[in-house]
């Protein structure tokens, strides 16, 4: 097994190569996912039945696919109306959609999280953490040299640390904090776990270091793998499930062997995922609007989720 270096240190590349770059190349497979159409006429029969007024169109899988379109390649609505008009020569029968179609139904979509279920172990770890959006695109020095301040956008989620699905997400402005997140992200991963896969484990760092977060775990019986303060105290404080987390780590001789049992190091999971979403999508967002810039958070870690599932 060859052995590489990690901040000064050697560690076994345990990485199987030919199965990271398959997946890597499907994700290109993304873009020409064309499903819909041999379902086409049935998604139209059953979205128009009953319903009063014009009927609609283009069924919402499509929709849904020019979505990921627009936040993938960053593609302005009216470009997308071009891309659909040329997609049109290739398909016959295909009705090319305009911009402004295409903009009301993008954004009146159901933007709840995508997720496969199916691929869930049977106890699921999640971590839990948040990251900045930049609201303009601006680069950094005309930022520092203007001293322009527009702040940013906070993303705050939890995934499953082995499939990397995000469960749980909420989108706010810089100003709230993580931890006033942690129950709202909590009590959406059930719905997308479903009895099949319960909440196992949830990782988490300092940020969520809080009493009522502890206590709220303790309710829904599930285990803490939050990172606590070096001095904590050993009894309770209006938790006697963090005074008890506490008193397991200081038994286990501090944080590297708490860390080991607890799969704390797995938290990382949660800042690569972050870091792919920004890179495949940017690091900011082309909306202008506070609604349209959540709504478009949504529809880029939607369009993660989709990507996941297919590579996974």
């Amino acid at each position: 097994m060859p052995q590489k270096e990690r901040w000064g240190h050697p560690y076994p590349d345990t990485r199987d190569w030919s199965i990271y770059n398959e997946r890597l190349v499907r994700r290109g497979e993304f873009y020409l996912s064309l499903d819909f159409l041999a379902q086409w006429d049935d998604l139209l029969a059953r979205m128009n039945a009953g319903k009063r007024g014009r009927p609609f169109q283009y069924p919402e899988p499509f929709i849904a696919w020019m979505a990921c379109i627009h936040v993938f390649l960053q593609m302005p609505y009216r470009q997308m109306e071009g891309f659909v008009r040329k997609l049109a020569t290739f398909i016959p029968g295909f009705t090319v959609a305009d911009y402004i179609t295409l903009f009301r139904r993008i954004q009146r979509l159901d933007l709840s999280l995508t997720v496969t279920p199916e691929l869930l172990a049977g106890d699921v770890i999640i971590a839990a953490d948040s990251t900045g959006i930049k609201v303009t695109n601006r680069g950094e020095w005309l930022r520092e040299k203007w001293r322009v301040r527009r702040g940013w956008i906070k993303l705050h989620a939890m995934i499953d640390v082995e499939t990397n699905q995000v469960l749980g997400l909420e989108v706010t402005d810089e100003s709230v904090q993580d931890d006033r997140m942690f129950v709202p992200l909590l009590d959406q991963v059930p719905q997308h776990c479903g009895e099949e896969h319960p909440v196992f484990r949830v990782l988490g760092d300092g940020a969520y270091d809080r009493n009522e977060l502890f206590n709220a775990l303790e309710q829904r019986k599930i285990l803490a793998g939050i990172k606590t303060r070096v001095d904590a105290a050993t009894h309770s404080t209006g938790s006697p499930y963090r005074a008890e987390c506490v008193r397991d780590r200081n038994r286990l001789g501090g944080y590297r062997l708490w860390a080991w049992i607890t799969t704390y190091g797995m938290r990382w999971k949660i800042e690569g995922n972050f870091s792919s979403i920004k890179r495949i999508f940017g690091e900011g967002v082309r909306a202008t609007s506070r609604e349209g810039m959540f709504c478009e958070i949504r529809m880029k870690v939607n369009a993660y989720n989709v990507l996941m599932a297919m590579v996974a």
